[in-house]
């Protein structure tokens, strides 16, 4: 077998990498032989000159395998999950997952958290009274078979090399890369044992991926691995030109999405839910096709199925489900500031990405890591683009706890609104959507 020195070597110089070195390559990493500077050498390779379809698969492969793989095959219902590449106010997962568990599909969601702009699934679920999102196997398996639905982090035996990879690819300017980003989602969501997964990757300003057509690169990509993998996958391409919903920040979030599940909640934000919660349904051989699918998901809805399913699971996972009542239990700000339009028109433009980072400014994200989360601030939109405005009507709510931080948020969101005399074009917020 080459030396990891060979091996970087050929991949900087446009060479392509075996299966059987590949698997050498991740191995030796997960297991520590092979260094992290080896391996920040070899993540840069990738980034400049990628990998080939047969490499894309090996690497991911290798990924999948470097830990444990959960095997849900026992539980006698369709296991589907659903991935978000992440942006400002989605919170998705959270009406989704009740909705479509309600429906018949099991879902063994692992999560994120928030860094940078983008929010994170986790943070926005403990910002409910003692929910627990760090869960072994064991008890992992126990909430998803008594609830169907589990909302939990990754374990730490669920691919070891990823999580060593992730925080070196942060650290060394390497996240940008498509193989990189797709073998690091796809590894620990095929890890999860599904019969089906659904992809909603972000493109515009206060998404990861800027332009449309990277977003469609990355998408299919995935897509592509899934099926490579025996699982059929499917993307959605929406846009995150604007923040998805009306609220920005943890606990904000958790109380958009009970109104969701409620039957309510912001029409953007319900018909990306009912968009995506559609195409699990169906993957899950639950419904023939999209239209059945969303009178089913939206009966959940109405009949209070999602949101009786979604109590269950707060109370499995050590949380309070008091906070289906009394949305009081939920952390908030003790301080509110207003920011109002300066003249009359309609708003054509909200910048998810400033609206984003002034919501980590006041505390709701994290720069790095390390960071605590507040999770009682957060930005509240009062108007959406399309919506006519008039001067002094308020634009956004930030709630905040310390005057500093409220500070460099207010220097962040300056210019996030664009208010025009004539009304723009309607945005389609579902652009795309991608198949094998």
């Amino acid at each position: 077998m080459p030396t990891a020195t060979e091996l970087i070597e050929r991949k900087r110089d446009r060479g392509r990498l075996t299966d059987d070195e590949i698997a050498w390559l991740i191995r030796g990493y997960t297991g520590g032989s092979v260094t992290d500077y080896q391996m920040a050498a070899m993540a840069m390779a990738v980034f400049l000159n990628g990998l080939d379809d047969a490499e894309l698969a090996a690497w991911t492969r290798s990924m999948l395998h470097s830990g444990e793989v959960l095997d849900f095959s026992d539980i006698p219902i369709p296991k589907v999950d659903k991935h978000s590449t992440g942006g400002v106010g989605d919170k998705v997962s959270i009406p989704l997952g009740p909705m479509v568990a309600a429906c018949g599909v099991a879902i063994p969601m692992m999560s994120g958290r928030g860094l940078g702009h983008t929010g994170g699934t986790l943070d926005k679920l403990e910002s409910i009274p003692g929910f627990t999102t760090g869960l072994d196997p064991a008890r992992f398996r126990s909430v998803l078979e008594s609830c169907g639905l589990v909302l939990a982090g990754q374990s730490e035996t669920l691919v070891p090399a990823d999580r060593k990879l992730y925080a070196l690819r942060d650290a060394t300017g390497t996240v940008p890369s498509i193989p990189l980003i797709s073998s690091s989602i796809m590894s620990k969501k095929l890890a999860e044992g599904l019969n089906g997964l659904v992809l909603d990757v972000k493109f515009g300003s206060g998404a990861f991926m800027k332009e449309i057509e990277r977003a469609r690169e990355l998408a299919t990509t995935m897509v592509g691995i899934g099926a490579a993998n025996g699982v059929e996958t499917v993307a959605l391409l929406t846009s995150m030109d604007a923040p998805l919903g009306l609220e920005i920040g943890n606990a904000n979030e958790i109380r958009e999405s009970l109104d969701v599940l409620e039957g309510g909640g912001p029409a953007d934000l319900v018909e990306v839910t009912l968009a995506l919660g559609a195409e699990m349904l169906v993957l899950g051989g639950v419904s023939k096709d999209t239209a059945d699918a969303r009178v089913r998901l939206e009966a959940t809805r109405t009949s209070g199925a999602a949101i009786e399913l979604f109590a269950k699971v707060i109370e499995a996972q050590d949380g309070d489900p008091r906070v289906i009542e009394d949305r009081s239990l939920l952390p908030s700000a003790p301080k509110s500031h207003e920011i109002a339009a300066d003249t009359d028109g309609f708003l054509s433009g909200c910048d998810s990405l400033k609206i984003g980072v002034a919501g980590m400014r006041l505390g709701a994200g994290r720069e790095r890591k390390e960071d605590t989360i507040d999770p009682g601030v957060g930005i509240t939109l009062h108007a959406k683009p399309g919506d006519r405005v008039a001067v002094g009507q308020p634009l956004a709510t930030l709630s905040y706890r310390h005057t500093a931080r409220l500070q460099e948020a207010l220097r962040v969101i300056d210019g996030a609104w664009e208010i025009t005399q004539t009304a723009p074009s309607p945005v389609p917020l579902i652009a795309d959507k991608i198949t094998a």
